[in-house]
């Protein structure tokens, strides 16, 4: 009898252990709890990813919203633009009721400018913004004047924004002017003030495909010295190299074929 219980339990333990799961109503209910919690981790570490992204702050204090929709093919395609003490609003010319609002928190835009479906803006803390005109769906980009702040509370922000043709954006201020393509804010060229000097923005006047732009001098040099003259290539000089401003395949129109002409030659 002993002889035979020694050889059942050498069978038991020479027997192949089988890969199937014990029945889980078989378990203990703390191995069953344990169980339950792991399969539920990856859907409570989801949940709590989810959460964590819908509360993260908009990037730049943004707050866009849509107040009518609109619908390709009806209605005006560019809407008016204005300010308010907190926001960029484009309504509806008809109407005058908001299509969209674009604020920032804590912020106010001191200056707009309206685009071909572009409405540029530019903020008290020294930021350019580009917001889709038509439904305001997106704020294309973002891009920041250094050291603008303080000026612009001190000053004022007239004529800092400056269309240069319809693809380009200059930003004028004391220390430079910055031009920015419309369509994604890439920096185009820039160009600092004179030593002594330093451009006036609320002065820039258009003069065919050129922008004239006031830079007094503290010497009180020749009148020549105290204008600059730029277009959509940067600053406008008898014989000079264009940046490379454009698009590929693009070309420019004849009048930039002498930009020396526009304005006379400096003395």
């Amino acid at each position: 009898m002993i002889a035979v219980l020694v050889e059942a339990a050498e069978a038991e333990r020479s027997a192949p252990a089988t890969t199937d799961p014990p029945d889980p109503r078989l378990l203990p209910p703390t191995v069953a709890r344990r169980r339950a919690a792991r399969a539920l981790l990856p859907v409570a570490v989801a949940l709590l990813l989810t959460a964590a992204h819908e509360a993260r702050p908009a990037p730049y204090g943004d707050r866009l919203t849509a107040h009518t929709r609109v619908v390709h093919g009806h209605g005006p395609r560019q809407p008016p633009l204005r300010t308010t003490k907190a926001a960029v609003e484009a309504y509806d010319g008809a109407t005058g009721h908001p299509r969209w609002t674009y604020a920032r928190e804590g912020r106010r835009p001191v200056a707009v400018l309206p685009a071909r479906g572009h409405a540029i803006a530019l903020w008290d803390d020294g930021l350019v913004t580009d917001t889709a005109r038509g439904d305001g769906s997106a704020v294309r980009w973002h891009r920041a004047l250094p050291g603008a702040a303080g000026w612009l509370a001190d000053h004022g922000a007239s004529g800092v924004l400056r269309s240069l043709g319809a693809r380009m954006l200059a930003v004028i201020t004391p220390r430079r002017v910055a031009a920015y393509r419309i369509a994604d804010g890439d920096l185009r060229w820039t160009l600092p003030a004179r030593y002594g000097c330093s451009f006036a923005p609320e002065r820039a006047l258009r003069h065919g495909e050129a922008l004239l732009i006031a830079q007094p001098c503290a010497t009180g040099d020749s009148w020549t010295t105290e204008l600059v003259a730029v277009d959509d290539l940067g600053r406008i000089t008898p014989h000079r190299t264009p940046l490379g401003n454009v698009w590929q395949g693009e070309r420019h129109s004849a009048g930039h074929a002498h930009p020396g002409k526009v304005v006379a030659r400096p003395r």
